[in-house]
């Protein structure tokens, strides 16, 4: 395999950049020579559990290089590794140890099987099952496609792709391949292009070069992809499947706008992933075709009974990267070449500008009370409705899976459908579900629709599954999927809690950034989802620092306030952990629009419990005014009369929620937050300053309540879930031990001490040791700090004379149940609401006149 061999010509070249660092080409040779000196000169068959990591990729390189069949197998599936090792009984495994490292287990010291001498590379035809069917694709066939590929995408040694695509998916192999073969770089991350944290890798290695599936462009449109400011990507790739015409002149005309380049592919596992691609300057007139075969491939059509029209017919492909054969035993690998040519069973035409169409798939068209259907056109029909959907069929009734909501309206799209096709609507089942079911490749998965029209489940859960179901109850949505993280979702500091707790109960362990990783990379063996796996009482765990200073915060407030003790400083330091969390849940959200609704909802949450419980508190006591009631006492003229002044802190921070809204709605300062979080947080962090000293005389009589002097608080805490280095840490340290110190009146040593310790615990110290039962209290009280804060004033005062400690747990206690009546009923609310604008969006979208395109 020359570009598997000769990576050491590219000498100090960067190939890899990986979150642990960068790998020159170099290194990486030095690497794959030693990992092929361990696999030794003879051939034996290399089962690898793939990933998007270089202890992966290295033995991928150095089994090509030593001329070692590769089994390739998705690396996130014991069952497919269990399946394939008990079918193929490979002489080495290569998969991660309980640590995280790739151990290679050596199975037999010479192979248990006869390798032909052509034999490379073994890959799964579906991308996710471990059914033995295998594709044997040759060393030619990987040089060849990787040089194909290379051509016409013209790529440079200065590009760098990122991994957006499985290692064991024949998309995201080649990806792999093409930019070795010509020393480009490699962005190595196992991260969606959902996550937040994926641009932020992207745009700090310059990335070059995009490749997505179908699925994957969902979920651009979902990040606000369209407004990123992507200053070095020169290309984006599309294969996998067929991405809508409307979508691909879209993206086309966006590239255009954006100065890169939109590559629509076509492909197989069989031709070793690409047989032909649209030029970038036709993507945006002609989005209906494939396009033209890649160079060094062509293609024929083969007529097919029963399909008529001129230059139509089952495409069939020839090249060098055409495989040797299928593999269905160990046997087989002892084959060399079966087949010449490669039937794609696509029904094709071509076009007069020879360009090439696919119109159908033969090995899809079913026969329902005689009519023959093709459910790839059906499929295309109803997308161009807005309605993604699945289809499969018996001889009796079509079934259609729609990627809708639960309650969308069925009649709907049955009529869409029986309209489209001649059946009759009750030959025609509708079943909406609230995301189609995806291989690790997103491309759709097939098999699992059928369980599901079939009215069956999977006896096996999806990995995943029961973290979908916690996700859609704590944060009430019905569109979860396994590409969904917490953010994405659109949870706040408010569900943050509750989710983290429940998470560490399923996982054991918890991510640092599990709140921005997607549902499908936090491991969750079914095994760990049982009764006998939730932890025993005492079992030692960590607690979150920001759950840990919300509850110890909340208890120091209350308690101080009775007072049970005197230690003050609880409520400032509440306001840096706001601030740390605004910045972890509402600016992880790429897309300005997004954004600013996600804020909108937050102001709201804590708004409107505030403004109901201080106008009964109103009623009842007679200790405020209207502006206490509308969060405002802080911007008129007021006494120093203690009522006046008890909800100093919720007022402050719908204040810098409302402000902050206000200054991200901006589109130039929304760019800059996204190039330069840091940066710009340490510009708040400053702006923050000048009010602490109050240059202008803006505060009012009590200083160090005045939202205009306390903002420095909020804007340290958002810097410091912004900070990413020890010296960034630094810097805001000296800030806070320089800048706390005589914000309170008189010496109040200790109250500053508070401030300062909980300041630097956010920065330094990410999570604290605990205990389970400790964690659920604190859980209890963080969660329901922002109602233990409204309640209290109006329950400790007919205690604590009676008794200071019942009068600190009975506020506590109310604050819990008020706090979860507030919840639920607001949960309700939106519910009711978000239900009632689904269906009435999509009765307006599949209206008759619109069903016609009228």
């Amino acid at each position: 395999m020359p570009f598997a061999r000769d990576l050491a010509a590219h000498g100090d070249r960067i190939a890899l950049i990986t979150p642990s660092g960068e790998v020159t080409y170099r290194a990486l040779a030095e690497r794959v020579a030693a990992t092929a000196e361990r696999l030794g000169p003879a051939r034996r068959l290399v089962l690898l559990a793939g990933a998007n990591r270089a202890e992966s990729l290295v033995i991928h390189l150095a089994a090509l290089a030593g001329g070692h069949p590769v089994l390739l197998v998705p690396g996130d599936s014991t069952a497919t590794i269990d399946a394939l090792t008990a079918a193929y009984d490979p002489d080495v495994i290569a998969r991660p140890d309980d640590h995280g490292s790739w151990a290679l287990h050596e199975r037999h010291r010479t192979s248990a099987h006869t390798l032909h001498r052509d034999l490379a590379l073994l890959l799964s035809t579906s991308g996710s099952t471990g059914s033995p069917k295998l594709v044997r694709l040759s060393h030619d066939n990987l040089q060849a496609n990787a040089e194909s590929i290379a051509g016409y995408l013209g790529i440079r040694q200065t590009d760098r792709a990122a991994t957006t695509l499985p290692l064991h998916y024949c998309y995201g192999l080649s990806v792999v391949h093409s930019h070795l073969l010509r020393g480009a770089g490699l962005i190595l991350t196992e991260r969606s292009v959902a996550d937040t944290a994926f641009w932020e890798e992207f745009r700090a290695a310059r990335g070059t070069a995009l490749a997505g599936v179908p699925y994957t462009f969902d979920l651009l449109d979902r990040v606000g992809f369209a407004h990123m400011r992507l200053p070095h990507l020169r290309y984006v790739t599309q294969a996998g499947g067929r991405l809508a015409p409307e979508r691909v002149a879209a993206y086309a005309e966006l590239g255009r706008k954006s100065g890169w380049e939109l590559f629509v592919m076509y492909g197989q596992t069989e031709a070793t992933a690409r047989m032909a691609y649209l030029p970038p300057a036709l993507a945006h007139e002609r989005p209906e075709s494939i396009g033209i075969p890649v160079p060094g491939g062509s293609f024929r059509l083969r007529p097919v009974d029963g399909i008529a029209g001129p230059d139509t017919g089952e495409l069939v492909y020839s090249g060098p990267n055409v495989m040797l054969g299928y593999a269905e035993t160990p046997a087989d690998l002892a084959l060399g070449r079966t087949l010449e040519e490669l039937p794609t069973g696509d029904i094709a035409r071509r076009a007069p500008d020879g360009l090439y169409e696919i119109v159908g798939r033969r090995s899809r068209f079913i026969k329902i009370l005689g009519l023959r259907l093709d459910p790839h056109r059906i499929e295309a029909q109803l997308e161009g409705h807005g309605i993604r959907a699945a289809c499969v069929g018996d001889d009796d009734a079509l079934a259609v899976v729609t990627a809708r909501p639960a309650g969308a309206d069925t009649s709907a799209v049955r009529r869409l459908v029986s309209e489209g096709c001649g059946l009759p609507p009750h030959a025609i089942r509708v079943l909406p579900v609230s995301e189609l079911p995806r291989l690790a490749s997103g491309k759709t998965d097939y098999e699992a629709v059928r369980r599901l029209a079939r009215g069956t489940q999977d006896p096996t859960p999806a990995p995943g599954d029961d973290l979908c179901a916690l996700y859609s109850e704590i944060l009430d949505r019905t569109d979860v999927t396994e590409d969904s993280s917490f953010v994405s979702l659109g949870g706040d500091s408010l569900s943050y809690v509750e989710m983290s707790l429940r998470l560490e109960q399923i996982l054991g362990v918890l991510p640092a950034d599990w709140h921005t990783t997607p549902i499908g990379r936090l491991r969750t063996p079914a095994a760990q989802c049982t009764p006998s796996a939730v932890p025993r009482r005492g079992l030692r765990r960590s607690l979150e620092t920001g759950i840990a200073l919300r509850a110890v915060g909340i208890v120091l407030v209350v308690g101080s306030h009775i007072p049970v003790f005197l230690v003050q400083g609880g409520a400032h330091v509440l306001l840096g952990v706001a601030g740390y969390n605004f910045a972890r849940f509402h600016l992880s959200v790429g897309e300005r629009g997004e954004r600013l609704r996600r804020m909108g909802r937050s102001i709201a949450r804590i708004a409107v419990p505030s403004m109901v419980w201080i106008a009964f508190a109103l009623l009842l006591t007679r200790e405020y005014d209207l502006a206490n009631v509308v969060l405002a006492n802080s911007l008129f003229e007021q006494d120093n009369s203690d009522p006046e002044w008890r909800y100093w802190f919720v007022e402050a921070l719908v204040h810098f929620l409302a402000g902050l809204a206000v200054l991200l709605s901006i589109p130039w300062l929304h760019r800059t937050e996204r190039r330069h979080p840091f940066g710009f947080a340490l510009a708040l962090v400053a702006l923050g300053l000048v009010g602490r000293y109050d240059p202008w005389g803006l505060a009012h009589v009590r200083f160090h309540l005045s939202p205009t002097v306390v903002f420095f608080l909020f804007a340290l805490g958002w810097a410091a879930a912004r900070a990413r280095t020890p010296v960034q840490r630094l810097l805001l340290t000296a800030v806070a031990l320089v800048t706390v110190p005589g914000l309170f009146p008189g010496e109040q040593t200790l109250r500053t001490s508070v401030v300062l310790g909980g300041l630097l615990l956010l920065l330094w110290v990410p999570a604290l040791p605990s205990i389970d039962p400790v964690n659920r209290l604190a859980g209890v009280l963080a969660g329901s700090s922002l109602y233990i804060y409204l309640t209290h004033f109006h329950v400790y005062p007919h205690l604590r004379d009676h008794s200071p400690v019942a009068a600190l747990l009975v506020s506590l206690i109310c604050g819990v149940a008020y706090g979860a009546m507030a919840t639920r009923l607001t949960s309700r609310l939106l519910s009711s609401l978000q239900a009632l604008t689904r269906q009435s969006a999509l009765r307006t979208s599949l209206t008759p006149d619109a069903a016609r395109g009228g």
